[in-house]
């Protein structure tokens, strides 16, 4: 039966691979490749970089496929999301079928953790309940943006004793949510810590961690959102596309 990997490679620094990943990417036949146009070729090349050091012994075919665009700003922005999703399906979908035999295995390369705000897991259980298509498929954890942000800032996520929310960037722009403490925001890519009140709230923000474009800042909120803007802009012009992420926490009151 065909089998389906969802390999998590870490958020951007190959040293991230772990080893299951590694193993994994050494029993593969296709290796799925998405083409996110000349805008965000720097994604297409950091996976290829990745297989051509950690594959040995065994030469798979690279297929690349052309990523749907998602409408910006709908009016009703779940359903745009389904139907974007449902057209990616599609896609995988005829690749599975074309590109696979049977006995094959077949690889999605996926930034960070695939449990993390990505949507490959998803379509693929979508494409697997359908059942149109017969595979099995297998997910592979993989180090996420948010992890590689902590160990960068020299950070705990949470306070002891205390919650940390995970959330995008869309819904943060409706506010700071009420009674969070610690807040990790990602898929911000309108810089949406610039609309909240910065009161007494601290920011520890990375961007492309791992790459060589890398950017990190940190500081009160009022004092450096200024200065993550500014990075934010150097590093799409340096690599093509922004990748970040930050935690947002309110200052401890003093003792």
């Amino acid at each position: 039966m065909r089998k389906i990997l969802i390999i998590g490679i870490g958020a951007g620094d190959p040293d991230h691979m772990t080893v299951q990943a590694i193993d994994a990417l050494n029993r593969t036949d296709v290796i799925f490749i998405p083409d996110k146009g000349a805008e965000k070729a720097g994604l297409s090349r950091r996976r290829l970089d990745i297989c051509a050091r950690f594959i040995n012994g065994r030469t798979p075919r690279f297929v690349s496929f052309n990523t749907p665009a998602r409408e910006k700003d709908p009016a009703d922005y779940k359903s745009t999301v389904a139907d974007w999703h449902a057209a990616i399906a599609a896609i995988h979908e005829r690749l599975f079928a074309e590109e696979l035999s049977e006995a094959q295995t077949g690889a999605f390369l996926v930034w960070g953790d695939p449990a993390l705000y990505d949507s490959t897991l998803r379509i693929v259980a979508n494409i697997h309940a359908k059942g149109a298509v017969r595979f099995d498929y297998e997910i592979i954890p993989g180090i996420s943006s948010v992890q590689a942000l902590a160990a960068k800032h020299r950070i705990a996520l949470n306070r002891i004793g205390e919650s940390v929310l995970i959330t995008t960037g869309r819904k943060l722009a409706e506010g700071f949510p009420d009674g969070a403490d610690s807040v990790v925001v990602l898929l911000d890519g309108e810089a949406a810590f610039d609309s909240i009140e910065a009161g007494d709230i601290e920011i520890y923000w990375g961007a492309n961690i791992g790459t060589p474009q890398e950017a990190l800042a940190s500081g009160h909120l009022a004092e450096a959102k200024a200065e993550i803007k500014a990075a934010r802009e150097r590093v799409r012009r340096e690599a093509g596309f922004v990748m970040d992420a930050y935690l947002l926490r309110r200052r401890e009151p003093p003792l």
